[in-house]
């Protein structure tokens, strides 16, 4: 109670101050910062590739508003993708709209193989508009996707009943009375594969067929009990009363379902025993993937826990299993966020992340063995993903951060290495956070890159040697220089440990006077399943931009426990959650202020939501000599009560 007290009290006291001090000028100004968005221009750019061409399209904001272009790599040639003039009025006939030209609503745009047409979708019509008349016809009503997400909660349906064809096209094989059926398709005969199946331990519908019809493989499923939350509706629009509705929601250390590999011999018509025991003790199993010689199939074991991952093998004669990937961690494999597998010439060679020299790198893995051929990258440094493998010329293309001392170790770049780790070569050279599209074949790449203090540019590289054919786009931000807007700076300290650098951001309001002392707020958000300040160049911070107006400096920071740097900087939050990188977050704050006396670090408040919620909230109730102030949004502050992934992993 006397915590409560304590918070309520804080934030009264904070109010008041803010009260005396802030205008409605300031307000005012606050509230129109979001138009900020809207007086810089080519800074975005969307860019895409046309199937069996050498040009791509691409949309970018302008002062006239979007503006489409068409570029053929071959000749290097930038053109008016269209006459949107033409288009806009055409279209505004026949539709009996009012588009504008810089500004028709396309949901979906794509071009003919000849360029000499397009196709596009406004509300739930798709057209065709001839480019040589501009000529445009309804081709068909769509139905456009919902934009909202499935619920990540929900258990997936393992009876839907739907048959699963055979890659032949002669066999249908599909769950009955919670057992693995098949059929010939055209005939009525069925025959019974599994026998064991029941209501609590059924075969999995996801059946999945060797490529050369003679097997077939699915999950038998032990069922856990359904877990619930429920919610009260207070005001449904179909009755008067209060509706009650419930949602799947597992928790920390309730039951899972356990999922345990089967195979069946569609000749024998028979079921082939796999030793299933040592994958009891799961958090999760992969998708079954089958191999296309149909020699065997995989999948990927997460044991509870997360310190043990493998990548496991089931022989289609057999049914033995065979490890080929067994990666294990003391402390916890970041299986969400860093986990890698690219499989080379159908399986004979795994291309591999893992954590296992301390820093994220490739590994390169004989799956005929299960042994490590080599390390592919190494140094205190990070992969952050595989964009593209040539298995052909043994070449990865991948993206990575941290590689040279003195930048910050979170801006991407893009490379690319050898299978056996000779010729790392680096494709983009600025030092800025790099956003890459290649072209169909790779020869090609878009790469759009900005830092937070760097304007975007957008140019066109060979993906040979990264060198710049062309330059698409600079970002022109004259006029929000001229509203006072200020580059957040980027700036890093030693953390805890008085070696390592922390890094984050610092956020001036537009009217900012370096000779007056501002009060210090963090926006914080120190989930440990990635990095979390911005390294790309925005004009409006939702959480930043309108709040400094009213006389703040904003800081973020991206301390110990959260992901992107090492292994050992990461597993700080490993059965720590509550640390949240605070030691660090604090030294960042207090050098800020010995190097900027503008920071006024005796009155720093704090801020966030869901687990940046658990975070504002930690920071007043274990740290509360530093932080004076707490707004928490949405937070889960006990992680037994809430969400099983986010809570069980780390």
């Amino acid at each position: 109670m006397k915590k409560i007290c304590v918070l309520f009290i804080h934030v009264l006291l904070f109010k008041m101050t803010c009260w005396s001090q802030v205008t409605l000028s300031d307000y005012q100004r606050a509230d129109s910062t979001v138009k900020f968005r809207d007086i810089t221009y080519y800074t975005n750019v969307s860019s895409h590739w046309i199937d069996e061409t050498s040009s791509f399209w691409y949309r970018v904001n302008t002062p006239k508003g979007d503006e489409y272009f068409l570029v053929d790599v071959l000749k290097l040639k930038k053109l008016p993708a269209f006459d949107q003039n033409k288009l806009c009025k055409n279209l505004n006939t026949i539709t009996g709209r009012d588009f504008k030209s810089y500004s028709i609503p396309f949901k979906e745009l794509t071009f003919g193989k000849n360029l000499k047409e397009i196709e596009f979708i406004i509300d739930s019509t798709k057209w065709n508009c001839n480019l040589r008349n501009y000529a445009i016809t309804k081709v068909e009503d769509v139905k456009i996707p919902s934009r909202r997400r499935g619920y990540w909660g929900r258990s997936r349906d393992e009876l839907s009943n739907e048959p699963v064809i055979s890659p032949d096209s002669n066999w249908v094989a599909f769950i009955k009375n919670f057992n693995v059926f098949i059929k010939k398709r055209n005939a009525k005969e069925e025959y019974q594969l599994s026998f064991n199946g029941s209501e609590g331990e059924l075969y999995s519908s996801f059946i999945k067929w060797a490529p050369d019809s003679k097997k077939l493989a699915t999950y038998q499923v032990r069922l856990h009990t359904k877990k619930y939350i429920y919610f009260v509706e207070s005001s449904p629009e179909d009755q008067l009363q209060p509706k009650l509705h419930k949602r799947e929601y597992l928790k920390p250390g309730d039951a899972l379902p356990i999922r345990k590999p089967c195979l069946f011999n569609v000749e024998e018509r028979k079921q082939i025993p796999v030793d299933t025991q040592p994958f009891e003790h799961q958090y999760s199993v992969s998708d079954l993937k089958w191999w296309n010689d149909s020699r065997a199939f995989t999948f990927e074991f997460n044991q509870r826990g997360h310190q043990v991952y493998q990548v496991v093998e089931v022989d289609a004669q057999t049914g033995n299993t065979k490890i080929l990937i067994d990666e294990r961690s003391n402390t916890f494999i970041d299986y969400s966020g860093k986990k890698i597998r690219r499989d080379v010439k159908d399986g004979q060679e795994i291309i591999w992340a893992s954590e296992r020299d301390g820093w994220n790198h490739l590994y390169l893995f004989n799956s005929q063995t299960g042994k490590m051929k080599n390390q592919i990258t190494k140094g205190e440094w990070v992969v952050r993903d595989v964009v593209h493998v040539d298995e052909d010329n043994r070449q990865i293309v991948f993206r990575a951060s941290g590689m040279y001392p003195g930048e910050d170790p979170y801006l991407i770049y893009y490379y690319r290495i050898n299978f056996d780790g000779t010729e790392l070569t680096r494709l983009t050279t600025e030092m800025a956070n790099h956003r890459a599209t290649f072209s169909e074949d790779y020869k090609y790449f878009i790469d759009n890159y900005s830092r937070v203090d760097l304007p975007p540019v957008t140019v066109l590289r060979s993906s040979s040697d990264g060198k710049v054919l062309m330059q698409l786009e600079k970002a022109d931000i004259t006029k929000l220089l001229e509203k006072g807007w200020n580059f957040p700076e980027v700036f890093a300290a030693k953390g805890r440990d008085g070696k390592t650098d922390i890094w984050g951001i610092i956020y001036k309001p537009t009217d900012f006077d370096s000779t007056k002392t501002y009060p210090v707020i963090e926006y914080i958000y120190a989930g440990p399943h990635s990095s979390h300040v911005m390294k790309s160049f925005l004009s409006y911070y939702r959480s930043f931009t309108g709040l400094a107006e009213l006389g703040f400096i904003i800081v973020q920071i991206d301390g110990m426990g959260t992901s992107n740097r090492s292994k050992a900087f990461h597993d700080i939050c490993w059965k720590n959650i509550k640390d949240a990188g605070f030691p660090d977050r604090i030294l960042w704050i207090k050098a800020a202020g010995e190097k900027y006396p503008y920071l006024d670090t005796t009155r720093v408040g704090i801020f966030g939501t869901s687990a940046g919620g658990q975070n504002a909230l930690a920071a007043l109730l274990f740290h509360p000599e530093f932080y004076k102030v707490s707004v928490s949004s949405c937070g889960c502050h006990d992680n037994r009560m809430d969400k099983i992934w986010w809570n069980e992993h780390p």
